[in-house]
């Protein structure tokens, strides 16, 4: 059975592969505005979290008002739900301080799993690879280090990462898309 619809699928994205190419070009379109058009890009991911959040928020409160009419706990859904609405609308309000906080929020992930990364490395046996936790952990570091010294750039540089990625994986579906192509029954 598992042959049998791994063969129904291949066909399926054969018969489809124009689909998977257009993924693939818009991967690479986003990738090049993230590349070059840094900051309106941040700014767009900032605004689509305001929405996400402010969205989220309002069913959040819908859902409580749902609850205490059928004599529910209901105190916390709001709570919720309010506290996104606000965080949505500080967001929009405010971008770019959203961006510098999203920045100091990585940066201290960063500095925080390093350091436990360089505990563990003390901790494990030196033919398990401890060497390459401790530098692991070390590259965590100082990538934190390097995001609270500098956030604005830290925020420029992570986009440059996302468009990357974007035209990186883009391009791979591009070439899957033309052997899906090649394979058309």
């Amino acid at each position: 059975m598992g042959a049998n619809l791994s063969g129904a699928m291949n066909a399926v994205l054969a018969k489809n592969w124009w689909a998977v190419a257009l993924r693939g070009v818009l991967g690479i379109l986003f990738g090049l505005i993230a590349l070059f058009l840094p900051g309106a890009t941040m700014l767009s991911l900032v605004f689509v979290f305001a929405g996400y959040a402010v969205v989220g928020g309002v069913f959040g409160i819908v859902s409580a008002v749902r609850a205490a009419q059928k004599h529910e706990r209901w105190s916390l859904l709001l709570l919720e739900g309010v506290v996104s609405i606000i965080a949505g609308v500080l967001a929009a309000v405010w971008p770019g301080l959203t961006v510098l906080w999203f920045v100091v929020m990585v940066a201290v992930w960063a500095l925080i799993t390093g350091v436990l990364m360089i505990g563990a490395a003390f901790r494990l046996h030196a033919t398990h690879g401890r060497w390459w936790l401790g530098l692991g952990g070390l590259i965590s570091v100082i990538y934190g280090v390097l995001l609270l010294v500098a956030p604005v750039i830290g925020a420029l540089v992570l986009t440059w990462w996302l468009g990357a990625y974007a035209i990186a994986f883009g391009v791979s579906l591009i070439v899957v898309a033309f052997k899906l192509r090649s394979q058309r029954a």
